[in-house]
Formats: C-alpha cells, structure tokens, sequence
C-alpha cells in the first residue's frame, strides 16, 4: 500500500470503506467512537451497564445497516450519535414511557444521611437512574449532552414547554433525592 495512502486513513475513508462492506474499517470506526455512544447510551438508560451496552450494541449493528444513508452532510460522528440516541428514544417509548409522566413526590427514594458532594459522581449517577424515563431523557440530552429545548422536543415528539417542563421536574427530583429540597 502507498506510504500516502496508509497515513492519510481518516475517518471519511473507513465510512466510505466500510460502507462498501470493509468490516475493518467499521472496527475502526468502532473502536474511534464506542466510548462517547456507550457513555450517551448508559446516562440514557438510566445507569443500567447491561442496557447501555445492548443499547450501544443496537446503535452500531444499525450504523451498519444505513451507512449507506450517510450523507456526510455532518460528520459521522455526528450521524452515529444522532442515531445512537434515536435507538435509545425508541427503546424508552417501547418500554412505554410515559412523554409527560412523573414520579409521585411518595415514590422518590429518601435521600441518605450524607450531604452531596459533587465529587460524588456515583451518587448522581444513581439519582439520575431513579428519574422517570423520560424527565430522565430530557435532563440527559440538555444538561449533559448539550442539547436544545427544540431539538429535545423533535426527537421526543412533544412541545418545546413539556421540554422544558420536564427538565425542571428532573431537576426539582434530582435535589430531593441528593438532599437538596430548598
């Protein structure tokens, strides 16, 4: 193989590799983004490791299947992320979730004697595992992946101010169950 070619293996290279049926180049490509799906995946899941790797399993077996739908109108990473969480939304509304179910004040968990720290990422994690699906799936997508209120109501099929609603009903959850109920 020519020195040039080798070095300049990009990641454009091994989508359009892989989209031709190089399994090499999906690896790569694998190998290149599973950290940040499986991360996204697991916040969404709520914490749960074996749904978040079945889930992150899920978002790359259809990355294969509809590579060929890869436009490169974004980068692929971009693509990939979009569809991960799509695959992610589809499972909360196939668990049938609620768009605008909450936790009744009497079902959230008592907080424990310790105050929070925010070093106490463990901790959050838990409390982030204990919201509603979809108040859970709001917070995620703005609070931690930086989504907007717009984008949010798209991907969930609902309004803008259920969006944000539900996010200020995550959060308000959030501070009970950390021992925060100002």
């Amino acid at each position: 193989m020519p020195p040039a070619l080798a070095a300049g293996n990009n990641e454009m290279d091994d989508v359009r590799a892989a989209a031709a049926g190089d399994r090499q180049a999906f690896q790569r490509l694998y190998r290149q983004h599973a950290g940040r799906i499986h991360g996204a995946m697991l916040r969404l899941s709520g914490y749960d490791h074996a749904r978040a790797e079945d889930l992150t399993q899920d978002a790359f077996v259809r990355a294969w299947q509809k590579l060929d739908s890869f436009r490169e109108q974004s980068s692929f990473g971009t693509w990939l992320y979009r569809l991960a969480v799509n695959v992610a939304l589809m499972d909360i509304r196939a668990r049938g979730a609620d768009p605008v179910g909450y936790v009744d004040q009497e079902n959230v968990p008592e907080h424990g004697e310790t105050p929070f720290c925010a070093a106490e990422r463990e901790e959050l994690e838990r409390a982030i595992g204990k919201l509603p699906p979809r108040a859970r799936a709001v917070l995620v997508l703005h609070d931690v992946e930086g989504w907007r209120h717009e984008e949010i109501a798209n991907e969930l099929e609902m309004a803008v101010g259920s969006s944000k609603a539900q996010l200020h009903r995550a959060r308000g959850l959030l501070r009970k169950v950390l021992g925060d109920v100002r």
